[in-house]
Order: structure tokens, then sequence, then C-alpha cells
């Protein structure tokens, strides 16, 4: 069977980011981003103009900080049992801007040499700094499950297990993840968006769009937990966290 083949990179997804939450309190909002899809071995690497609007940096996902972006993520799949013998990995991340940055969801599409879909690797960041590295192993539609394993939001802390669908992109990016949790109805994300070339014209364009994209993700989950404390919402004690790192 032949692989599909794997998207060019480097390219911009223009995104919209919906987030609903049904119970106890309902809640639903949505805001405009933009994702970049980037070959780890091959970061971008903008002119010395633009660089402030799009940098990329090891010590911004998983691993070691004094080891590259690929070097971490073989030996988190090394860990796993998992050689990709130098398939590529492509990953769809938010960049620096300005120097700062915030992922909430970065996904990692790994291949082997001979460009077939091998596993996926969900990296979850909170809002406290820590994050947590899912592997996946999604089927032909991009649909996988995983055990909630990471205190994202002072309002989710409990048992549940993730609903994924993570197809790698093509013309169009179109990421969800459900939360099921016991008894009650699911919180709901989605990511979708359009491809473009990352051109030049396009960096500025998505800046200009979406000004300190990074920030204003940040900002607007916070904002979110705000109004839901405000609501009357318990919140739930943040557990201590481990780096799996150290595990």
């Amino acid at each position: 069977m032949t692989a599909p083949p794997v998207p060019p990179t480097p390219a911009i997804y223009r995104t919209t980011i919906r987030h609903v939450r049904t119970a106890p309190l309902r809640n639903a909002f949505r805001y405009r981003s933009y994702s970049w899809l980037v070959d780890v071995d091959h970061l971008p690497s903008l002119p010395r103009v633009l660089a402030p609007l799009a940098g990329f940096a090891s010590a911004d996902h998983l691993g070691d900080l004094q080891w590259s972006l690929r070097q971490n993520v073989d030996a988190f799949l090394a860990a796993h049992g998992i050689d990709l013998e130098g398939g590529k990995v492509l990953l769809l991340t938010n960049a620096r801007v300005f120097g700062y940055v915030f992922n909430p969801l970065s996904v990692f599409w790994c291949h082997d040499a001979h460009g077939r879909p091998v596993c996926v690797i969900a990296e979850v960041h909170n809002t406290y700094g820590e994050r947590h590295c899912y592997l996946l192993r999604p089927d032909e539609r991009g649909n996988a499950r995983a055990a909630k394993e990471f205190y994202v939001s002072p309002f989710n802390d409990v048992d549940g297990e993730y609903r994924m669908r993570l197809p790698t992109p093509d013309a169009a990016l179109r990421i969800a993840i459900s939360l099921e949790r016991p008894g009650q109805p699911p919180f709901v994300a989605s990511v979708v968006g359009e491809r473009r070339d990352a051109t030049a014209l396009e960096v500025v364009r998505a800046a200009l769009t979406v000004p300190l994209a990074p920030l204003r993700v940040a900002a607007q989950i916070r904002w979110q937990g705000i109004r839901l404390w405000a609501r009357g919402l318990p919140v739930r004690p943040r557990p201590a966290h481990r780096r799996q790192e150290t595990v």
C-alpha cells in the first residue's frame, strides 16, 4: 500500500478555534488564530526583519533543553519502543511572536523512512507552564483515544478519556478533541483552518490579522476561566506535576 504524500512545509493555517462546555454550566466561545506546520528537521528561519514574528525553539516543546527538537522527539519515541529510522516528523504549533509563545496543543505527525504514518504525539500545555505528551496510534481516519493524564483546566480535572480526531493537515486543517467525562456531557474543542504557503507576505498578513497571536490565546483562556469562576463553577486543586522526562 502506497503511503499518502507528506504535505510540504512550512505552511501557515489561518484557524478558528472553538470550545464548547455544556455542564454543569454552558460556556461556548471561539476565536481566530493561526498555526505553523513545519518539518522538525528544517525549522523555518525568517529574514531578520521578520524574525520577531515567528521563532521556533526546542525549549518550547518536549525533552532536554540542550537537544534539538528532532533529538527530543526521537528520544521520546525510543522510550516507547519506536524508531522512525529517519522518517519525517511534521509539527503543528504556534511560533514565538516577539519572544512569547503559548501552545495549548502541539501535534507531531511521525512517519517512517518510507513516508508511512507511524504515530502521533499530542503535546498539551496548561497555563501553569506544565506539559504532557500523549503517544497516539490513530486509525486511517485520524481517530484516536487516550486516558486523561494531565491537569489542564481547574474546572475540568476529573477522570475521563479523550477522543481525538487528528488527520494529517493538507489543504485544510480539521482537528477535534472531546473529553468524555463520567456522568457528564463531553467538553469539546476544535481547530479548523485553511493552508497558506509560508511566504514572507503571508507571515506579515497573519501577524496583522491576529496580532500577538500566542499572547491572545493565553489571554482568551484565562479570561474564560475568570468568567467560569465568577459564575460559581468550583475550582479543583492542581496536583503536583512530574515531568515525563524524569519518570
